[in-house]
């Protein structure tokens, strides 16, 4: 879906998804930082292209480039499955490169999703998914303060067609304070300390 949403938090920004950003974004990915995901790999620039491609004819997705203070292109994340009238979405297809791994991004970017998703359109539920085998992905949903709600068995096909199960996790609007507080503590932490000046 086409779209003009831009936020900013922590020094990151996100900015709708367009082919400009698929050279950055298939320099990113990799065979080992792509398993899991149920799209082929796009590590040229034309199979980010289409990659792309997919994400904006997706009607019921707002596809993002993840951006830093200077521009950069540090990766890609977006809302999909909205629903305002049931007040729910889901995060996902969030990928970013090493170099931004355990740093702000991640939890700048939820924080910017999070706080769209509850305090701007108004919903109940925000769901977010990995697959099963992805333990570092699980653990990054479960620091946001997201509950795990269970395991779909055999819910993902892989390009080359293995099956996976997918862990489903949610985080409702009542929630919403307490993660919200608890990322921008993150943040908090995680942010450069200012310079003591002159003495």
């Amino acid at each position: 879906m086409l779209h003009d949403l831009h936020l900013t938090a922590h020094g990151v920004r996100l900015e709708p998804l367009s082919r400009d950003h698929a050279p950055a974004l298939s320099g990113l990915v990799d065979a080992q930082l792509w398993a899991g995901m149920t799209s082929a790999l796009p590590d040229t620039v034309p199979a980010m292209e289409a990659y792309v491609d997919a994400a904006l004819a997706a009607q019921d997705h707002l596809a993002f480039a993840v951006l830093g203070p200077d521009g950069e292109v540090r990766g890609s994340t977006r809302f999909y499955e909205l629903s305002t009238g049931q007040r729910r979405v889901e995060i996902g297809a969030t990928f970013y490169g090493r170099d931004w791994w355990a740093g702000v991004t991640n939890p700048a970017c939820k924080l910017m999703l999070l706080r769209h998703a509850f305090d701007e359109l108004g919903l109940r539920r925000v769901a977010l998914r990995c697959d099963a085998r992805n333990d570092r992905s699980r653990a990054a949903i479960l620091k946001l303060g997201a509950r795990e709600e269970g395991r779909l068995r055999a819910h993902r096909v892989a390009p080359d067609g293995s099956e996976g199960d997918t862990l489903y996790f949610s985080i409702l609007s009542d929630e919403w304070p307490s993660v919200r507080d608890g990322l921008e503590a993150r943040l908090t932490a995680l942010a450069p300390a200012a310079p003591s000046g002159p003495r």
